[in-house]
Formats: structure tokens, sequence, C-alpha cells
């Protein structure tokens, strides 16, 4: 089986494209895993990056609220939920790009005019190699994790170099 990385279905071996959302497949091609962390990263799923717990805002939480909750918490970026459906992410590289020095006057506003709308998310049970996949293709550092449609988690390119570190160090001889 061939799993599609943009939707996650499961396709027929060899098949060019996926059978649900029309994604080319062709470089999925079966090839022998070079290293025993490549064949780690293809194998292993998102839950294994112990990702941490989402931090949720509602799409009117003001700009000043959620800048305050990313410095305090010491995260990268925050979920906008509604009704427990993700509507948006609001991370630090859009504060820099989007409020950058203007951020005191445009502090009353709400987040939900500078979020990401609609950013891509996975399941806990996805494959990594999936997250590294949409992390590349989007140029996205964090990721909204889902587990039966609900926001459970996050994770971002750091948890997977973290992941990436300790296979290499437990992969080293003694």
């Amino acid at each position: 089986m061939t799993i599609c990385p943009l939707c996650s279905h499961e396709n027929i071996e060899g098949v060019d494209a996926c059978e649900r959302c029309g994604q080319p497949l062709g470089f999925l091609s079966k090839r022998p895993t070079s290293s025993s962390l490549e064949r780690r990263i293809v194998k292993d799923r998102i839950r294994s990056l112990q990702p941490r717990d989402p931090l949720v805002v509602a799409p009117d939480c003001p700009v000043t609220d959620v800048l305050k909750l990313l410095v305090d918490r010491g995260v990268g970026c925050v979920v906008v939920a509604e009704a427990d459906e993700v509507v948006g992410i609001f991370s630090e590289r859009d504060a820099l790009m989007k409020l950058n020095t203007r951020f005191k006057t445009l502090g009353d506003r709400p987040i939900s005019e500078f979020m990401t709308r609609d950013p891509e998310t996975l399941e806990l049970d996805d494959k990594i190699v999936f997250a590294l996949h949409k992390m590349d293709l989007g140029g996205y550092r964090h990721i909204p994790l889902l587990s039966d449609g609900r926001i459970t988690g996050v994770i971002s390119v750091r948890d997977i170099l973290r992941y990436v570190s300790e296979q290499i160090l437990a992969a080293e001889p003694a």
C-alpha cells in the first residue's frame, strides 16, 4: 500500500496519483531506505514525538492577549478554534510578518484578522514522514494535531529535530 501524504488515503502500490485527492504519488515509489533513521521516520507515528498540548484561543481573542500568551508560555503558536473546530493558527512568524512594529496599534483587533486560515492538520497516528512532507512543501513550522476530529496537540519542526537527534544518538556505538 502507498499512503497519500496529503490525505492519508491508502492506495494500491504503484498508482501514479491518490485515488481520493489526486495528489501525485510517483515520488513515493518504493526504494530501499538507506539508514535506520530514515526507516524510523517512515515507520514511526507522530504520537512518538510527544506533542505538546495545544494553546487554543477563540477567533475574537485580542492580538495583545495572544502575544502575551505566546511569551508567557514560551511557545511559537496558538491554534485558533471555534466550537472545537480548527479555523486558524497564529505563530510568531505571523506576528513578525503581519503585525511587526504596528502591534501596539493593532493590539485590540481580533486574532482572526491576522491568523493563517484553515491550516494543514495531521492525526496523532499519521507517520512522521507526512509531517515532514507537509512542513517542507508548505513552509510550515507548526502543525496542529487532531484525534477523532478534535484538536489534541501541536508539533513543531523543533520537535522533529529533537526526535532526529535522539535517534542519531541512540544509533551511535558506545
